[in-house]
């Protein structure tokens, strides 16, 4: 965890610089789309089905865990093809060919993803072949057009990028610190309010730097990013 320490603080310069490098979150977008539940798609060509799902996930664990289950159900497969991209920035991205021609499917699949500026999203597209070879062309039409069944069955939503602190402070400062919550309305969770209080809050990424200024203004506070 970071921890980013207001109580006591004799000079005040390093936090104003630590809120002030915040700043420019305020001018990034920190919303994006990703798809809201599982959709299925199907796609048909020469004798080979192409069938599609759309996953809405977190983590590449999420994403192992639904590749291996797609194995294991559809074990009688020739491929299982996938590609996701990950985060609000969408840098965490991967497409898997599991066999097909290099570029030939996770690369569809991807770009699929990409042209509706999707994140958080898996695409796994499950094959069974047909007898007929559709060559390169045909497996890239094939993979992009099953990938954008999927992701317009599934629909988009918007997702909210943000960050969980963990607020310590001194009872006497309760108040503050809870107008503070209130007047961003920012949720709150496992409060605990004795001697010394303590409380889990969660705040989007273009209202960080406004949350930490005005705590830093409450001189017993302490503030903990919970990763």
């Amino acid at each position: 965890m970071t921890q980013i320490v207001f109580k006591n603080t004799k000079n005040p310069a390093p936090l104003q610089n630590y809120v002030k490098n915040l700043k420019f979150v305020d001018m990034i977008q920190d919303s994006y789309l990703s798809v809201p539940a599982p959709a299925e798609g199907l796609f048909k060509d020469n004798g080979s089905r192409f069938i599609s799902f759309a996953y809405p996930v977190e983590t590449e664990e999420e994403v192992k865990d639904i590749v291996a289950d797609l194995k294991k159900r559809y074990h009688d497969a020739r491929h299982h093809c996938y590609a996701y991209r990950l985060g609000y920035l969408g840098d965490r991205f991967r497409a898997n060919d599991d066999g097909e021609p290099s570029g030939s499917a996770g690369r569809p699949i991807l770009g699929q993803i990409d042209s509706r500026g999707l994140s958080d999203t898996l695409v796994v597209v499950v094959r069974y072949f047909g007898g007929i070879k559709l060559g390169i062309p045909g497996l890239i039409r094939a993979y992009k057009t099953s990938t954008s069944e999927a992701l317009d069955k599934a629909g988009q939503i918007e997702k909210i990028a943000g960050k969980w602190f963990k607020v310590t402070f001194d009872y006497q400062d309760m108040n503050q610190v809870m107008k503070i919550l209130k007047d961003m309305d920012l949720p709150q969770k496992d409060q605990d309010f004795g001697i010394g209080c303590s409380l889990r809050t969660w705040v989007r990424l273009s209202g960080e730097s406004d949350l930490l200024e005005r705590l830093s203004k409450v001189g017993s506070s302490v503030v903990e990013e919970i990763q």
